[in-house]
C-alpha cells in the first residue's frame, strides 16, 4: 500500500517573503536617499533617516518570520532564513553604529546592507510560487479539479 501524495506547499509563506523583501528593498533605497540628502546639507533629513531605520528594522523581523514560514510551512529552502538572520544582525549593528556616530562603519555597513537586501529580493522572487489548488465542481476529472497547464488533455467524443 502506497502513501497518499503529499499536499502541495502553501503559497502564503512565499508571498509574505516576497512582500517583505520588496518593502525592505524600498526602505533601503529610501535610507540611501535620506543619507544623501543629509550629506547635501538638509539636516532635517537625519531625523527621517532615523525613523526609516526603525521601520526597516521592524520589517526585517517580519521578513525573518516569513523566511521561517517558507522553510517550515512552505517546505522551502533554508537560505532565506539564515540570510535574513544575518540581515537582522547587520541592521542591529547598523543602528548601533549610527547612534555611536561611527560613520566609517555606518556607511560601509550600509552599502553592504543594501547589497544584501537587493540580492535577497532577487532570490525571493526567483523561488517558484506553488500552484494554486483550484477546485471547480464537476471538473474534467470528476473530482472537481482542473487539469494543470501543459498536462495531458483528454477529449471525449
Amino acid at each position: 500500500m502506497s502513501s497518499p501524495p503529499a499536499a502541495p506547499a502553501p503559497r502564503w509563506p512565499l508571498i509574505l517573503l516576497r512582500t517583505s523583501t520588496t518593502l525592505l528593498a524600498l526602505l533601503s533605497l529610501l535610507q540611501v536617499m535620506l543619507a544623501g540628502s543629509f550629506l547635501n546639507g538638509t539636516y532635517e533629513s537625519l531625523k527621517d533617516h532615523e525613523g526609516t531605520g526603525m521601520v526597516l528594522a521592524t520589517v526585517v523581523v517580519v521578513q525573518l518570520a516569513g523566511a521561517a514560514a517558507v522553510r517550515w510551512h512552505g517546505r522551502g529552502p533554508l537560505w532565506p532564513l539564515w540570510t535574513t538572520a544575518l540581515l537582522a544582525g547587520a541592521v542591529t549593528g547598523q543602528i548601533a553604529a549610527g547612534y555611536a556616530r561611527a560613520l566609517g562603519v555606518h556607511v560601509t555597513l550600509g552599502v553592504l546592507l543594501v547589497s544584501g537586501v537587493l540580492f535577497g529580493l532577487v532570490g525571493a522572487w526567483r523561488l517558484p510560487l506553488p500552484a494554486r489548488n483550484v477546485r471547480v465542481a464537476g471538473g474534467p476529472d470528476g473530482a472537481g479539479r482542473l487539469p494543470r497547464p501543459g498536462g495531458p488533455v483528454e477529449v471525449s467524443q
